[in-house]
């Protein structure tokens, strides 16, 4: 089957590949649109391209659809092949800089002959960079500075890409006979948002059948060590991956040891040795007798704790509360009844409003929040009072046809002097406001602080949006004090979105024992632009669990007769 999201990618590739070359700007972005059509194409591509159906896709051309026809039968684009031989080596490497788009990066290289990280660095600390035409002394600071964010973070993934490929590498290898058990391990099992590579582990009878079928694994770019027990690779996404292969016996140890993180294995070696015991990876051992256990669980048992679920192993108290058996019983996917902050083609989604009610009516939930983005929103098409009131008539509309109830809301920005977009009057009018900062990033903590605080005490929001504005790997966090805000939005009964976009998941998993402490709660949302984004909820579940929360602390775990009615102001 042809992988869809691979097509994708390879058709935006050929936008920016154009875009590099000064190619005709409509063309360029006709493949950018094409590319999004087929991130959200909810079909079997083969079979529309088989049958024919693919032309009656609106808004793909012949061209382009011979292009898709190319793909499916071959796996590929020779214009991608041919275009990627044209652009100077290194040019690409640019384009990783936050801020830097292909007409600004083709600027750089035309003036100023520069084609790496390297020389980009040494032109912005020579001056260089200000005096392009189109760039400045501003530009080259962000430059700059986003230069030094890159280097930070060189070599780390999103936990969306790193799960997504640890499957696809766990169901290439759970072909192999023999395998007894195989699980994902490392900063990924506890769900990181942030991971820096992969470590899968085995348990098997016969290694070397493994390490085999490991190697031959299609997205292997190098191999940088292999051995009976251990085999490193690095896949062609430049992630690097490590299997380790033990026996069923040694599998529990192994699990919690290559799990980590490394605080919460050294606290747990400590409570081993404070018993006369010895804790590694190979078994829980008293002298050179080993004391059996078949699962992780009997082994936090036998150091006298109860079970600590992966997401928690960061040494932030958990190993205190397990010893006085106070850890919190963790929110699961299945208790999310229902999701807002949710996005349509009225604004910046890539579907319809039925397209989306439907989509969240078949995956199970009671409820969806529909919230479009507010005026102030130019760049995301946002809705201006006329629009808002014709969806309120089709919301209603809709809502005839369909079980999930529909609640109509809106993505308010928070503006500058920290007053929400639109009138009080028309805030009035939705089920919900989403109060989000999209905007003016820059300003110091104490005044991006009081424009948060500000906004709160509105009594039309519901939700604060993404709280810091975070982008993960590409934009840090506005600078604002999390902990005022918190108390704030607790104490007045603003529910504080833990974003579960997975470029986002913001509410950080850190603020989460705050939030408690203060009776804060969160609503986990998708923020989704499209039918695909309604599933990122499962990675705001992941995070919740991180920032130890429970079905009393997330808001959108209640059912659609009572949810209304938690939202209300001054609890």
């Amino acid at each position: 089957m042809t992988d869809r999201n691979l097509l994708a990618q390879t058709l935006s590739e050929i936008a920016v590949y154009m875009d590099l070359l000064g190619e005709n700007p409509f063309k360029v972005r006709a493949h950018e649109n094409v590319a999004r059509i087929i991130e959200v194409f909810d079909g079997n591509l083969d079979d529309a391209v088989k049958t024919g159906s693919i032309a009656e896709v609106k808004g793909i051309g012949p061209s382009l659809r011979e292009k898709i026809e190319e793909f499916v039968n071959t796996g590929k684009i020779a214009e991608h092949v041919n275009l990627k031989k044209k652009i100077p080596d290194g040019l690409l490497e640019l384009l990783r800089v936050p801020g830097l788009g292909a007409r600004k990066v083709r600027v750089i290289y035309d003036e100023l002959k520069i084609s790496s990280l390297g020389e980009l660095e040494y032109a912005c600390k020579e001056n260089r960079l200000a005096k392009l035409p189109g760039f400045g002394e501003k530009t080259q600071f962000k430059v700059l500075k986003n230069l030094e964010f890159l280097k930070k973070h060189q070599n780390s993934f999103l936990y969306g890409d790193a799960i997504l490929e640890a499957q696809l590498l766990t169901s290439f290898l759970k072909s192999v006979n023999g395998i007894d058990k195989i699980e994902v391990a490392g900063s990924l099992r506890r769900k990181k948002e942030i991971v820096r590579d992969l470590d899968i582990l085995v348990a098997c009878q016969n290694p070397s059948v493994v390490t085999k079928k490991f190697l031959k694994y299609p997205s292997l770019e190098s191999i940088t060590g292999s051995g009976e027990t251990k085999t490193s690779i690095v896949l062609k996404n430049g992630m690097a991956c490590d299997l380790r292969i033990v026996s069923k016996k040694e599998f529990p140890y192994a699990l919690i040891y290559f799990t980590g993180s490394k605080d919460h294995n050294v606290a747990l070696r400590g409570l081993a040795k404070n018993k006369g015991w010895l804790l590694n990876e190979y078994g829980l051992f008293e002298g050179d007798k080993i004391i059996p256990c078949s699962t992780e669980e009997e082994i936090y048992n036998k150091l006298g704790l109860i079970y600590i679920e992966p997401e928690l192993r960061e040494n932030y108290g958990e190993i205190t509360a397990s010893l006085q058996k106070e850890l919190p019983q963790l929110v699961e996917r299945k208790q999310i009844k229902g999701i807002f902050h949710c996005h349509t083609t009225e604004s910046d989604g890539n579907n319809s409003l039925e397209e989306m009610v439907k989509a969240a009516q078949d995956i199970g939930f009671q409820y969806i929040g529909i919230s479009d983005h507010s005026t102030s929103a130019v760049y995301a098409n946002g809705l201006k009072k006329d629009r808002v009131l014709d969806q309120f008539q089709r919301i209603e509309s809709l809502q005839k046809k369909f079980k999930i109830k529909i609640f109509k809301g809106v993505e308010s920005d928070i503006l500058s002097d920290g007053s929400l977009d639109y009138e009080d009057a028309l805030l009035r009018k939705f089920d919900f406001v989403i109060g989000s900062i999209h905007s003016g990033t820059t300003l110091s903590e104490d005044l991006m602080t009081s424009r948060v605080l500000k906004a709160l005490k509105n009594p039309c929001l519901k939700f604060l949006g993404h709280p810091t504005g975070r982008l993960l790997l590409a934009r840090e966090a506005f600078a604002i004090d999390m902990q005022r805000v918190i108390e704030e939005a607790a104490k007045l009964g603003v529910v504080v979105e833990l974003n579960a976009n997975p470029h986002r998941l913001d509410m950080d998993w850190r603020h989460g024992r705050f939030l408690k402490s203060k009776g804060g709660r969160v609503s986990i949302n998708p923020d989704a632009h499209s039918v695909a984004g309604l599933e990122d909820v499962d990675f705001g579940v992941g995070i919740a669990r991180k920032a130890w929360l429970t079905v009393e602390d997330v808001v959108n775990t209640l059912p659609a007769d009572k949810i209304m009615g938690a939202l209300r102001r001054g609890r």
